[in-house]
């Protein structure tokens, strides 16, 4: 079983540039919250992947991979969800070199690691999460759900307000 860190110190590792190490570990990632609607991280506790390379003048070249499912109400039918995500985040830090070349998820050699896989996959989430990719979602008259309601599902459309005055005359 791999360890569990949030934060891991990279100088611990003694790379010389260009020597690599792959490493795992497990992080906790807390709940998001989309929409208004609480979504469970799962498992509660994420193996990942971490990929560590030493670049020259003391800089790192950092890979994250790890597979998450979200779960919670479907945005379209509000019935259960849990889509599954693969992440794979790549991370440089060179320091001194300017700031779009250092990483906010290292600091004084540690790496962020709980910060960096939740951002990561706040990335990557899609704008809504979906039971299944085809979810037909609620009607919008009477709130049945459209995904187990059937072809034949229908209202009698209501007549348009604008000609209401019109229905009033009498030819």
């Amino acid at each position: 079983m791999p360890p569990r860190a949030d934060t891991f110190d990279l100088a611990a590792l003694r790379l010389s540039a260009g020597e690599g190490r792959a490493i795992e570990f497990e992080v906790a990632l807390q709940p998001f919250e989309l929409g208004g609607e609480r979504y469970a991280v799962t498992p509660a506790s994420i193996p990942l992947r971490l990929d560590i390379s030493r670049t020259m003048h003391s800089g790192w070249a950092l890979r994250l991979r790890f597979e998450v499912a979200l779960e919670g109400p479907c945005m379209r039918c509000l019935e259960p969800a849990a889509p599954r995500f693969a992440i794979d985040a790549r991370e440089f830090d060179q320091p001194g070199s300017g700031e779009e070349l250092e990483s906010p998820y290292v600091v004084d050699q540690q790496l962020d690691l709980a910060a960096w896989a939740r951002d990561a996959l706040a990335l990557a989430l899609p704008t809504q999460l979906l039971c299944r990719k085809d979810c037909a979602g609620l009607c919008a008259v009477c709130g049945e759900n459209l995904n187990t309601a059937g072809p034949d599902h229908q209202h009698e459309s209501e007549p348009d307000p604008r000609w209401a005055k019109l229905r009033e005359l009498e030819l």
